[in-house]
């Protein structure tokens, strides 16, 4: 019997963190796609993408400028593309929508269900604001939801996972967005392999702690059976630990900027030390890292030739 094989993906730039907290932060579709390619060669088989516009970081769903970054990252890697449909809080559905319907990638995030999502305790630090949409962001959050009823979720289905054969990150930050997903299952408009992606961490959803990552994978243990793969994503200084602790349980993991700055205790200088330094981890485990061709495999994607960029 052959070594179990675990899947990183690489969430590069995310929506999460502005550039006034590294200098390290990829902005610019040049940097998203430098990071991105780096992060892929360093082992990353899945690629977690989100745009922000050039000129000042912030983030972006115009579909113009991802066209920047997809088409160059497919050409110098085989790695799948991830797309985000979250986006921020602050932008509507067809907005997060836009850019992929328009790439119609292999995978792309769902988020759950509706939630507070809230960033403003990031504001506490205090700090040189670069830009200033930054602070305002972030307090923005205080008073937002990030939307996703049942009829966007049922929408995103329809129009990207039947329209586009894309296959879905589905983003569970509580244990409720397990039960939410086995309703679309019960209901056929999902079906495994199923990957489930346990985010701890972020304030409005579930914590980052050992014992919550145990039940999350208890309760989908119950609900999918064998019929899925978990990964775990854990946000700022949880991160290496939580996902480490999910390797050994049988999970996949997820290292990236958009969760997480910092590498050890210091600032990560790029995408790929996070990915490098799980790749350690790993290995020291004893556990093998999936290629491309692997993850495509353990996933039922539709292939990187079959996309729209």
């Amino acid at each position: 019997m052959g070594l179990r094989k675990v899947i990183i993906t690489c969430a590069v730039t995310g929506s999460v963190h502005t550039p006034s907290m590294s200098p390290y932060l990829p902005v610019t579709p040049d940097q998203i796609a430098t990071e991105a390619i780096a992060a892929a060669e360093a082992g990353a088989s899945i690629l977690h993408l989100h745009a922000r516009d050039p000129r000042d970081g912030r983030p972006t769903a115009d579909p113009d400028v991802y066209m920047q970054f997809l088409p160059r990252i497919k050409q110098a890697t085989d790695a799948v593309i991830n797309i985000t449909t979250g986006g921020s809080s602050l932008m509507t559905l067809d907005q997060r929508l836009a850019a992929p319907l328009r790439a119609e990638p292999e995978m792309c995030s769902l988020n759950m269900g509706s939630m507070n999502f809230a960033l403003f305790p990031m504001l506490d630090k205090p700090r040189e604001w670069q830009h200033e949409w930054e602070p305002k962001l972030l307090e923005a959050t205080r008073d937002t939801i990030f939307k996703n009823t049942f009829a966007d979720m049922e929408g995103v289905l329809e129009r990207l996972g039947k329209g586009c054969g894309t296959r879905f990150e589905f983003e569970c930050y509580d244990v409720g967005h397990l039960y939410s997903l086995a309703h679309f299952r019960d209901r056929g408009l999902v079906s495994g392999p199923l990957f489930i992606q346990f985010v701890l961490g972020i304030l409005g959803g579930i914590g980052a702690d050992p014992d919550n990552l145990v039940h999350m994978k208890r309760i989908a243990d119950k609900l999918f059976g064998d019929s899925y793969q978990f990964s775990v994503l854990a946000a700022g200084r949880q991160q290496m630990p939580l996902i480490s602790i999910a390797a050994a349980m049988g999970g996949n993991v997820r290292v990236g900027l958009e969760d997480s700055l910092y590498d050890g205790r210091q600032l990560a200088k790029s995408n790929a030390d996070q990915v490098r330094r799980i790749r350690g981890i790993l290995d020291g485990l004893s556990l093998e890292v999936a290629t491309p061709t692997e993850a495509r495999g353990m996933l039922a994607l539709k292939g990187g030739d079959r996309v729209a960029f």
